[in-house]
């Protein structure tokens, strides 16, 4: 009785180690092995936080990257030092898969703008263009009444 036990077992854990990976799987090996060598950084820099995503030319992203993201919390997520440290972290994923030169794309007022881009020079990527796309109204819809500090 013991030795059917034993048959019994040992077909069925074969046929699970012999199954194909998820076609999902085999996918995203693909993706990683492609060079990517330009594409575009976005960064979105509020009062309250900075937010870097790098894409290809198509508009795929590589990699993204927050303050939140990063481990800043508060008010410290607004701060130009956390700007640099969260483009560092983007920056370095998109060199990993081969990135070498991206134009920049700027939106919102906050500390970290300049900040962001020195990073991603410094992490050995090429700005080959600035370009500030922040949304500005041609007198549309009425403002929010002002801000009293």
């Amino acid at each position: 009785m013991a030795e059917e036990n034993t048959k019994n077992v040992a077909p069925a854990a074969a046929p699970a180690a012999e199954a194909a990976p998820a076609e999902g799987e085999a996918t995203k090996a693909k993706k990683s092995g492609k060079s990517i060598p330009a594409g575009i950084a976005f960064i979105r820099s509020t009062f309250n936080n900075t937010q870097v995503s790098i894409a290809d030319a198509r508009g795929g992203v590589i990699s993204w990257s927050s303050a939140g993201k990063a481990g800043f919390k508060g008010s410290r997520k607004s701060t130009a030092f956390a700007a640099t440290m969260v483009a560092q972290d983007a920056a370095r994923i998109a060199v990993a898969k081969g990135m070498h030169e991206c134009e920049v794309r700027m939106q919102g007022a906050g500390a970290g703008r300049e900040s962001a881009v020195r990073a991603i020079q410094a992490a050995g990527i090429r700005v080959t263009q600035i370009t500030d796309t922040t949304p500005v109204p041609h007198n549309g819809c009425r403002a929010r009444k002002r801000r009293r500090v």
